[in-house]
Parts: C-alpha cells; structure tokens; sequence
C-alpha cells in the first residue's frame, strides 16, 4: 500500500506504486490532461515516475511557475529535434531555460540564416503536432559515451564524461532523437503548442574563447498565445527604447573599440549626468552623509586582506610599478574603511556615513557588455554607515524612505523588494544574524513595503535588501541595496571605543540608491524613451526664429533664460520653421519657443509643449516661471 498526501491535506491509496499520472488520473480526467510533472516530497519529477513509496505529491500544470520551466525546457530539446531533423550533420550541445525562453547551441559547418530559422520554427511546429511521447531513460555512463560517439555527438560524449561515476545518466527520447538531460520534461511534444525562435548568435564552447564557436539559437515560449503577443509587443517597444540606439540619435554618448566598456560622454549626455550626480549629492547631504574621495589604484596587500585577490583577482585590472602590485578599484568598501581608521572614532561618532561618487573597473567579459548598461568603468552613488548594531534599524528605515522619494523623483513609482537572508556558508553567531535579518525586515514593514525572502541569497558577511525597479513597459532593473555586513570592517582593523571603554568593531551597512551611474542613466533613457523630464532633460528649450528679422530677439531671450539658470539652446538657421520644429521635436525637447514677428514686438515667446499641451503665447517671465514649476515637481511632460 502506498498512501499519497496531496496539497488540501486529503490523502490516496494504492495497492501497488503509481505513477504522477495515475495519481492525476485518479483525481480527474481534466488533472490527467493538464498535468505536466509532479511535485514529489518537493522534488521535481516526471509525470512517468514512479512513487515507490508514501510522499507528499502536487500535480504541476502550465499554471504553476514550475510548469512554464519545464515547457520552456522541452521546447529547448524541441528546437535541437528539429535541427538535427533538418540538418543531420549540426552537433547538439546544451540548450537550458533563461529568462522568458530558451537557447541551444549547435556546431555546423556553416552559419545558421534567418531562413534557416523560420525552416527549423516551422519543424517545431510540425515535430509538436505529432505529439511524440517524451521517454526518460536511464543509462550507465559509460555506454552513453559510446552512443554518443557513434553518432558522432562529440559534445555530449565529452559532457558525459565529466560527469562523476556514481551520478545517474538520465537521456530523454523523442522520436527518434535521443538527448541528454536531468528533465522533468512534458509527457510529449504535444503539449507544446506557443512557441517563436528568436535570433541567432555566436557563444563558445563551454564559454571558454579559445574553444570553438558554436551557432547559439535563442527561442521563447509560452502556455498562452496572448501571453506571447504580449512579451514580442514588450520586446518591440524595448527596441524603440534601447539606450544604445537613442544615445546615438540624441547624441548623448558613444563607445568605441579603443575603450571596450567604457564611455565617451557627449554634451547633452554630460548635462544628464551632472543632473544626477547634484542630485544624489543632495540626497547625500540631506541624509547626514559627508563625501569622501578614495584613490583609483590600492596596493595589492589591502585586496588580499579583504579576500578580493584570491577571489576576484580575474574582474580587476591590475598593475605594477616599482616592484609593487597595484589593482584598480573595484569598489570603494575598502577605501572608506581607511578614512574610518585614519582617526580614533568613539560610540559618539556613529553612525559615521560616508558617500562617494566613487569610480571603479571591472574587467567583464566582453561578451557580457552591453551598452553604458554594462560596462567595465563606472561610478556608483556608493555610501557606507558605520554604526553599532543596535543602530541598523534606524538606518534602514531611514534608507528605505529616502530611496523611494528618490525613485519617485525619476519616475519609478513601482518597486519590488526583497529580504536575502543567511547563506550556508557565513560568518557571525546566528544572534547576530538574527538582530540584521530582523532589522532589515522591520525597517520594510514600516516603510509600508511588502517583500518576499530570497533564501540564502545573502553575502557571507551579512543580509540585504534588494530593491528592484519596474520600468515603464514592466521590467525589472535590481538598482538599490542595503548590506548588512559583520565582516569587512574587522577585516581592514577598524575599531571604535565602545560606552564601556573596550574597543569594538563597527557593522558596516553598504547602500546604493541608483547603483551605477552609467547604468541607471541607460535605464532612465529607455524608462522615459528618451523623452526626460524636464528636469534632466539636457536642453529644456530651444528658442527658433522664423526669418532673420527676429534672429537678435530670439538670442536675447535665450541668454536671459539660461541666465536663470536653464539650459537653452537657440536655432538660429536659415531654414523654415517647421523643419526647425520637427528637428528639435525628434530631439525630444520639453518646449520650443518660437518667435515671429509679433512676439518680438509683444516681448512673448510662442510655446510649443512636448506631449501634447498647448501653452499658447506667454512672456518670458511666466515661461520661466512655468518651466521652474515643472522642474521643481520633476514633472515628466509639460502641463
């Protein structure tokens, strides 16, 4: 007798052991048809396994997020079906879930093409509605190699054989495609039924750049159509936003091969930069914090106390002079600890918050830059508390509510939080842990904010709280951080002289609010697609004469305006006005300011509003005022 215990606590029994789909069928023809996999004692199986012996089960469908994983799955083994049906020769290498899809990567002769593509979707599709059984085997591992290389599969042979002996061999066959794989997969292709392959691009073997270069095939899929439609209506409107394209068409920045991952600011994109930067120094200044500047490059001996050399060593750029190792920085943790130590600092001092625009490098991949998104120079609004434990709470409190204004102010209004807690591997008393878990989740809960709990997500020194943005068209970019950490402050030896006279160790919190610069700029860009508020817009007006007649008048206002501390730009060319209006409207300037002759002689200006509001003809006086009044309310369009 084998008993089942299902998720309402109601409990099954069976005379011999049965499958996840019996169970699903002794509860209902429709559990039966929907039933992707099974949920044994919280392992993930298919619904062809067998369950030997009493265990919690939950019958998992294409509701549950496990279901859309294991679709997602199956369509990858789909995808290399269809390739080796269509393309005997190509070798199958591995092919995993990501995020909103799949890929697979392949080796062929020649490069894939889009017909190709739209050739392979279409065998997809065909392969699927055969509604082959999707069979799990299991094989000694051995004898897999072998089979592997008769059919000439180096890469899986050679996968296979890194796997340690004592480990399962689990192959998975459709048809009569055979690959290698730990599934759960789909009872059968049938159940795949929404599906599109996305793009082509290159990836090396095993990520390695001195291996081969494989073909890398990029799909995505889904349980409902319209759920489809509505992610390629997402990705649509990214590309109209993509901060690379518009830093371009509005001459913001670029970047070129002699600097890979670094960026070359442009004027305009400078000005926004600058709007950010004296923006968060405000924020800095209004939340106790006193600015500090560390040096760019640290002596190797300082990285390999804080652990950085022997477990970083490959992201930093180092150097030498006069026989001593340098690296450039990283981050700026270990730099504020040295201004900490350069003074003996009492309980009375803290929390001693320190804020720098701090510049770091990292030498990412070049496969992994991306833009001013990702890149390896950037600065970072990056502070650190140095307080008693006792203080944490406050501090996060304090954070939290100051990061939302500040989100605000750029337009997020949406913001996902989450608690990291305590990894397996970690330092501290579990009473420690205790007090900076509950801090970081009681200063959420009187923020007002909910949150889930990332499990053993958290640093090896300590807690965090992640904050996530959701940007305009409902992505999420991980900005801000608050850090617990018990470990890097004693690390680098500083010390404060505690109420009783001994010398302690302070908790460092680390907080970022915007994280990099360059990368929340890239993510303002496509929030507000290209069109910024006024506010941070780098040009918030443009002053256009239609004939020369009002060339002077239209420059005097200009320069009367910029004297109020605006940023104004004239168009003083001889070209017709609706060709100067379209240009600047493309610019996704805030207002233009037109002046014929009538406004010269009225000494008015004729506004032009960007989104759509029709200001009329005003003086300049209560233009300016009007334009202070959007700027002070970080208005996103004119009203």
């Amino acid at each position: 007798m084998v008993v089942i215990t299902l998720p309402d606590g109601s409990q099954r029994r069976f005379d011999a052991p049965p499958t996840v789909a019996e169970v699903a069928a002794s509860i209902g023809a429709g559990l039966a048809r929907a039933a992707i996999a099974g949920r044994v004692d919280g392992r993930l199986v298919d619904t062809s396994h067998r369950i030997e012996s009493d265990a919690a089960l939950a019958i998992v469908t294409e509701r549950d997020p496990e279901g859309l994983e294991i679709i997602r799955h199956s369509a990858a083994h789909l995808l290399a079906y269809a390739v080796k049906s269509l393309f005997p020769d190509a070798q199958v290498t591995i092919g995993p879930v990501i995020e909103n899809g799949f890929y697979y990567d392949f080796s062929y002769k020649r490069p894939f093409t889009p017909e190709d593509l739209a050739a392979i979707e279409a065998k997809m599709a065909e392969l699927a509605k055969k509604d082959e059984p999707v069979v799990r085997e299991l094989w000694d591992r051995d004898e897999a190699v072998k089979f592997f290389e008769s059919i000439g599969e180096k890469y899986k042979a050679e996968i296979i054989a890194s796997i340690p002996s004592a480990e399962p061999i689990t192959l998975y066959r459709e048809g009569d495609f055979v690959d290698l794989c730990r599934g759960p997969h789909v009872p059968s292709t049938g159940r795949l039924k929404v599906f599109k392959l996305m793009k082509l691009a290159g990836a090396y073997w095993r990520g390695d750049s001195k291996n081969e270069m494989l073909q890398r095939i990029y799909g995505t899929a889904w349980t409902k159509k319209e759920d489809q439609d509505a992610y390629l209506h997402m990705l649509e409107e990214a590309e109209k936003r993509d901060h690379r394209r518009l830093g371009r068409e509005l001459d913001l920045f670029h970047m070129q091969e002699e600097a890979p991952g670094l960026v070359f600011w442009h004027p305009k994109g400078w000005a926004i930069w600058q709007q950010v930067e004296q923006y968060m120094r405000r924020v800095y200044q209004d939340s106790g914090y006193q600015e500090v500047k560390g040096p760019q490059i640290l002596d190797r001996s300082l990285w390999e106390r804080t652990g950085h050399w022997q477990n970083y060593r490959e992201n930093m750029f180092t150097t030498e002079s006069e026989n001593r190792h340098y690296a450039l920085k990283p981050m700026n943790c270990p730099g504020h600890v040295q201004i900490f130590k350069s003074d003996l600092r009492s309980y009375r001092d803290l929390p001693l918050r320190y804020g720098e625009f701090g510049q770091c490098h990292r030498n990412e991949p070049s496969g992994a830059l991306h833009g001013i998104m990702r890149v390896r120079g950037f600065t970072q609004d990056d502070g650190h508390s140095f307080c008693t434990e006792d203080q944490i709470l406050d501090e996060c409190v304090a954070f939290t509510d100051r990061l939302q204004r500040v989100y605000r102010d750029f337009g997020f209004t949406d913001i996902l939080y989450k608690v990291a807690t305590r990894p397996d591997k970690r330092v501290g008393s579990d009473e420690v842990w205790d007090k900076a878990e509950a801090a970081l989740m009681e200063s959420l809960r009187r923020a007002g904010c909910e949150f889930e709990i990332s499990p053993g997500e958290g640093a090896f020194y300590g807690p965090k709280i992640e904050y996530t943005l959701r940007d305009a068209i409902g992505r999420q970019w991980q900005c801000g951080t608050m850090q617990v950490d018990f470990n890097t402050a004693g690390r680098l030896g500083a010390e404060y002289v505690a109420e009783d006279n001994t010398r302690r160790v302070p908790v460092m919190l680390h907080r970022a609010i915007v994280g990099s610069l360059e990368r929340f700029i890239g993510i303002l860009i496509e929030h507000h697609a290209g069109a910024l508020p006024m506010w941070l817009a780098p040009i918030q007006a443009v002053v256009m004469n239609i004939t020369d007649a009002q060339a002077e008048y239209a420059a005097s206002v200009a320069e009367t305006l910029r004297k109020q501390g605006f940023r104004i730009q004239t168009d003083l060319r001889n070209e017709k006005i609706n060709y100067k209006i379209r240009e600047s409207s493309l610019q996704k300037i805030p207002y233009l300011l037109v002046v014929g002759d009538k406004e010269r002689q009225a000494g008015k200006v004729a506004v032009r509003a960007r989104g759509g509001a029709d200001p009329g003809v005003l003086d300049v006086g209560a233009f300016a005022a009007r334009l202070s009044e959007d700027v002070a309310l970080k208005r996103s369009n004119p009203q």
